[in-house]
């Protein structure tokens, strides 16, 4: 009997802090419903690795090394950055590209909106991260969960378990933190601002080389960020060809949802009490906020400068900038909620929509530029 209960005397309380930490996660996962198919595996997961030898991670026995099968998963997914492209081709087939091509100049919104990318970058620098670790943390501001993850571990920043938690946990409170953000920011004559939608029919030609070209340039300008934007363009492109529907459905639905899932469960492993309750941890849930705000304040102001260009019946609503986050569809629906909210009649989302799938695309070159920078 004291055989079965020897493992008690190993548990710290740091892992007590960690299972409450995974606790929490899985209630905001099923009470709250925030990005339940990542924080619930993510939230078990901390649970899982900070069992006193925990045999789902790697662990020292009598002198030997155990080889724990989340590491597993790790060393097979996530270091060699397999599922965040592999999730890229589920979110490629899950976007429209159509109010973007409809209206190419909403694109400037999405580069905008990475603004806070780059502020986080030099302030977590001079907070005294490493430059590695400082723009990994940065890359929270993408509102992009595989972006971040993908840049963090190609930079082998030792604070990814934090990066995820934080990137993933901003993207569910999207439509807590951006509201306050944007009213700071505009006035209520901006926000009644009216634009009328005129729908402009899309080629099915147009929508299928758009993937290509966007690739062919992208991996021009930004090389290290080729494997992202293409396979989240090649995911497009299999939505869009028109001959490969059931291939579109698998990849926005099993695939997505089951890469999501393995993910969640597979980044727990840097969740180890050790790792985790440091400061530094701290320190990037704040950064990571910071980034989130200045991304939103660099698409609204954007917007308003543009504004004091275009003639009175030409202005922008520029609650739109805030959509140049890549959180999709969440940035835009909350842009469009805001806007019913001020004039039940303002219908903003299809401009929002073009806003943020534009977002989506710059994220994932601010993300290569960042490597082009440092690798």
């Amino acid at each position: 009997m004291a055989e079965l209960f020897s493992n008690v005397t190993n548990i710290t309380w740091q892992q007590v802090v960690m299972w409450v930490i995974g606790g929490v996660l899985i209630y905001l996962a099923i009470k709250k419903d925030m990005e339940p198919t990542l924080l619930l595996p993510l939230g078990f997961g901390a649970i899982l690795v900070n069992l006193p030898l925990s045999g789902a991670v790697t662990q020292i026995y009598d002198g030997a090394e155990e080889v724990g099968v989340i590491d597993v998963l790790f060393d097979a997914g996530i270091a060699n950055e397999l599922f965040p492209l592999l999730l890229f081709v589920g979110i490629g087939a899950m976007i429209d590209f159509g109010p973007l091509l409809s209206n190419p100049k909403l694109m400037i919104f999405g580069a905008a909106a990475q603004f806070g990318i780059f502020f986080t970058l030099s302030l977590a620098s001079l907070l005294g991260f490493e430059m590695k670790d400082a723009a990994s943390i940065a890359i929270i501001g993408a509102a992009d969960g595989p972006t971040s993850i993908f840049v963090a571990n190609f930079l082998g920043s030792q604070y990814i378990g934090a990066i995820m938690v934080a990137a993933y946990s901003y993207m569910a409170l999207v439509p807590v933190v951006q509201p306050p953000v944007i009213k700071l920011l505009t006035t209520k004559k901006e926000r009644l601002i009216r634009m009328p939608f005129r729908q402009q029919s899309v080629s099915k030609l147009t929508k299928i080389l758009f993937p290509i070209i966007i690739t062919a340039i992208t991996g021009i300008v930004s090389p290290r960020s080729v494997a992202l934007i293409g396979f989240l363009m090649f995911g497009n492109l299999v939505r869009e060809c028109g001959v490969l529907d059931s291939l579109s459905e698998t990849a926005q639905k099993v695939l997505a949802n089951l890469v999501t899932l393995f993910l969640g469960i597979t980044i727990a492993t840097k969740m180890q009490a050790e790792m985790f309750l440091t400061p530094q941890t701290l320190m990037i849930i704040v950064l990571g906020l910071v980034a989130f705000v200045f991304d939103t304040a660099g698409g609204v102001l954007i917007a308003k400068l543009i504004n004091l260009f275009l003639p009175k019946n030409k202005k922008l609503n520029p609650m739109i900038g805030a959509a140049g986050i890549s959180a999709f569809p969440m940035s835009a629906r909350v842009v469009h909620k805001m806007g019913l909210k001020e004039d039940p009649q303002n219908f903003l989302l299809m401009h929002s929509i073009g806003v943020n799938v534009s977002g989506q695309i710059a994220s994932v070159i601010a993300g290569g530029l960042i490597l082009n920078m440092l690798a």
